[in-house]
C-alpha cells in the first residue's frame, strides 16, 4: 500500500502541472531516426545528393521528411548519444524545420525486446525507489530539452516495450504491476518537466506490428491500467515480423478498437542481400527493392482506416557499419533511390 501511495503522489504531481493539455496533433510524420547522424559526420563521413556533397539533415528536409527520432540513453559509455549530443543534433534538425521525436531507452545501451537493462546509476534500487527515478529522470530530461529551446513534439517512454522496462523489476509477462508504476512514473515525468499546460504527445511504442494478437494483449491490459498515451508505435522488418499483409490487419485492427494514432515508428528493408540470402524476399535485397517495400509499407500506412494512419519512420538510414545495407546511402555517400520517395507529399 505504502508503495501504491508513492505512485499516485508521483502521478498526481505531473498531471498537476499538466491535467488535460496536449501539443496539437502532427501532420503525417514523414520520419526518420538519425540518431547516429551527427557522430558521422563529425567522423568525416561526407553524404551526397545526386553527386552533390550535403549536411545530411539537408538532404532529408529536401526529400520531404518532417521529422526526426533521436534516441537517448542514460549515461552511455560507448555509443553518443547523451543528453548533451541528443539536444546538438535535435537543435540543428529544428533549425531546419523538422518536428522532433525523442525516444528515451531507460538504459545505458539499447533497450528491445531482448534486453532492457537499468542504467548503471540505478542498480540495486529498490521498486519504490527505482520509479522515484524514472520520474526525476523523466522530469529533468524534458524540461532539459525544454531550456535548450528544442522541446520535443512527441516523447516515446521506452523503446519497444513489449517485454516491460528496467529489467528484472519490471521485466513482462510476470511483473505487469511494477512495469505500470515505472511507465506511470515515465509519464508523469514528462508532464511535469513540460512548459505550462502542454506536454509532447506520448508514444508507446512495441515491435508488434505484424502481430495482432500480441498487440491487442498489450494494449488491452495497458488502457485497462488507466496509462495515458496519444499514439501507438510499431516497429515493423518483415524477416521479423511477417508480410504486408499481417502488418495492414493489425492496422486495420488498431486503428478500429484504440482510436489511436498509428505510427510505424520504425521500419527498414536493405538495398543488398542480408535477411533474405537463404529464402525468398518479399522484394529484391536492390536498391529498387528497397525504394519499392517503402512505398508498400507507407500505402499501408495512409490505408489504415479512419485516417489513423499517422506516419512512416525508417530506422537508421544514415547507419554504418554491418548495418549499413539497412542505410539510404551506398560505401561511398551516395544517396540510394529510396530517398525520393516522399519527394511528393502523400496522399490518402
Amino acid at each position: 500500500m505504502a508503495n501504491r501511495t508513492v505512485i499516485i503522489l508521483l502521478v498526481a504531481a505531473g498531471m498537476a502541472v499538466c491535467p488535460r493539455g496536449v501539443a496539437a496533433g502532427p501532420d503525417y510524420a514523414i520520419g526518420a531516426d538519425l540518431s547516429f547522424l551527427k557522430q558521422a559526420e563529425a567522423q568525416g563521413v561526407i553524404f551526397k545528393d545526386g553527386g552533390e556533397s550535403k549536411a545530411g539533415l539537408v538532404i532529408f528536409s529536401q526529400h520531404g521528411y518532417n521529422w526526426v527520432r533521436l534516441r537517448l540513453f542514460h549515461t552511455p559509455s560507448e555509443l553518443p548519444n547523451n543528453l548533451p549530443y541528443t539536444i546538438a543534433l535535435a537543435r540543428e534538425a529544428r533549425r531546419l524545420g523538422f518536428k522532433f521525436l525523442l525516444d528515451l531507452h531507460y538504459s545505458d545501451t539499447w533497450a528491445d525486446p531482448a534486453r532492457q537493462t537499468i542504467p548503471a546509476a540505478w542498480a540495486g534500487k529498490t521498486h519504490p525507489a527505482l520509479v522515484k527515478a524514472v520520474y526525476a529522470y523523466s522530469r529533468d530530461t524534458i524540461a532539459a530539452f525544454r531550456q535548450a529551446g528544442v522541446m520535443p513534439d512527441m516523447v516515446q517512454p521506452g523503446n519497444e516495450i513489449s517485454a516491460g522496462l528496467l529489467w528484472p523489476d519490471g521485466k513482462l509477462p510476470g511483473n505487469w504491476n511494477n512495469f505500470v508504476d515505472l511507465l506511470q512514473a515515465a509519464i508523469a515525468g514528462i508532464t511535469a518537466g513540460s512548459p505550462g499546460a502542454v506536454r509532447p504527445r506520448l508514444m508507446i511504442h512495441i515491435d508488434r506490428g505484424g502481430d495482432k494478437k500480441a498487440t491487442r494483449s498489450f494494449f488491452d491490459r495497458l488502457i485497462a491500467a488507466h496509462v495515458p498515451f496519444d499514439v501507438i508505435g510499431q516497429s515493423y522488418y518483415p524477416w521479423w515480423h511477417g508480410d504486408l499483409k499481417r502488418l495492414s490487419e493489425n492496422l486495420r485492427f488498431m486503428a478500429k478498437t484504440y482510436d489511436k494514432d498509428i505510427i510505424v515508428v520504425e521500419t527498414a528493408y536493405n538495398w543488398q542481400p542480408s535477411e533474405y540470402r537463404d529464402k525468398p524476399a518479399p522484394w529484391p535485397e536492390t536498391p529498387g527493392g528497397q525504394k519499392k517495400f517503402l512505398e508498400a509499407v507507407n500505402r499501408a500506412v495512409l490505408k489504415t482506416p479512419h485516417g489513423r494512419g499517422a506516419g512512416v519512420f525508417w530506422w537508421e538510414p544514415a547507419v554504418s557499419g554491418p548495418l549499413r545495407s539497412r542505410g539510404f546511402f551506398d560505401p561511398d555517400g551516395n544517396a540510394l533511390p529510396v530517398i525520393h520517395v516522399f519527394d511528393r507529399p502523400p496522399a490518402r
